[in-house]
């Protein structure tokens, strides 16, 4: 059987790179797929499971006749395997990636890859997850409906882009192209600050506590809807804040205006304020919600 892709090397075998194996397979798009990493007994986790076929702790040799890589690593780390990268690729091999922050990938493919490997890396940034993370929690329906944004570099060639643009249709996203600034300025404000504030949040009411009382008992679901996402890697998300921190600062300040706004309106005791923007914000989201589903 001729498949898109007979070969393909996951460089880190979690949430994110296990889900697109089980997609790819579940869609027989793939034949082959082995699993890099640094943890053995992950590694056969992930064979166990079926979503590898074979795995190897070494990056140069797991690539060595693969026809596409994908890097699904958390951000600190991208110097380390975009290093062992360089002049291992096969010739055929195309590149992509799934990290949430698309100029610190091309900076750091700039910085380690040849000339040619770089006209094969197409950067991309499936938008989908959970909170959870893992080989364990990957899941073949991941991806579905789910948008995937790739920031080609000036050095992309067509037919990497299009290979590449097939592998994320593949597990059912919908392919969406843009500069990895546009990029990084979107995500910033609606993942990367809404992460921030929720780890900021659940510290802040952890200092309230004292001896005799615990604020987390009075917590109900709004609290645990809201702070969901701070469940997530605490390790993952240094990286993305302090990689894309210039654009993460931004919003940040934007959000001090809205939160000054909001304070000087209750100072004030200002009711029809307050009611102004929580409508304003209400509406936002119904109609966010009307158009992408909240599934975005």
């Amino acid at each position: 059987m001729a498949y898109a892709l007979e070969h393909l090397a996951i460089v880190g075998v979690g949430l994110i790179g296990g889900s697109v194996a089980r997609s790819l397979r579940a869609v027989g798009h793939v034949g082959r797929i082995t699993g890099i990493g640094r943890d053995e007994q992950h590694l056969n986790k992930g064979r166990a499971l079926g979503v590898v076929d074979d795995w190897t702790t070494d990056i140069r040799d797991g690539v060595a006749d693969a026809d596409a890589v994908l890097v699904s690593v958390p951000m600190g780390a991208y110097d380390s395997v975009f290093a062992a990268l360089a002049g291992a690729l096969p010739e055929r091999a195309v590149l992509t990636d799934a990290g949430s922050t698309k100029q610190h990938a091309v900076e750091t493919a700039r910085r380690h890859l040849h000339e040619g490997e770089l006209a094969r890396f197409v950067p991309a940034h499936p938008i989908a997850g959970t909170e959870h993370s893992g080989v364990e929690a990957s899941l073949a329906s991941l991806f579905h409906g789910r948008l995937c944004v790739l920031t080609p570099m000036e050095q992309s060639t067509p037919e990497a882009v299009a290979t590449v643009a097939a592998m994320w249709q593949a597990t059912g996203s919908e392919v969406q192209t843009m500069t990895a600034a546009e990029h990084d300025d979107f995500l910033a404000a609606v993942s990367h600050l809404p992460h921030l504030l929720a780890f900021a949040l659940v510290d802040a009411v952890r200092k309230m506590g004292d001896a005799q009382h615990d604020p987390f008992r009075f917590a109900a679901g709004g609290f645990r809807d809201f702070t969901r996402i701070a469940s997530s890697s605490p390790e993952m998300w240094r990286d993305i804040a302090l990689v894309n921190r210039r654009s993460v600062l931004a919003k940040l300040d934007a959000l001090e205006v809205e939160l000054a706004e909001l304070r000087s309106a209750l100072e004030a005791g200002d009711g029809q304020r307050l009611l102004d923007v929580f409508e304003a914000a209400r509406s936002a989201r119904e109609r966010w919600l009307a158009g992408h589903g909240g599934s975005l």
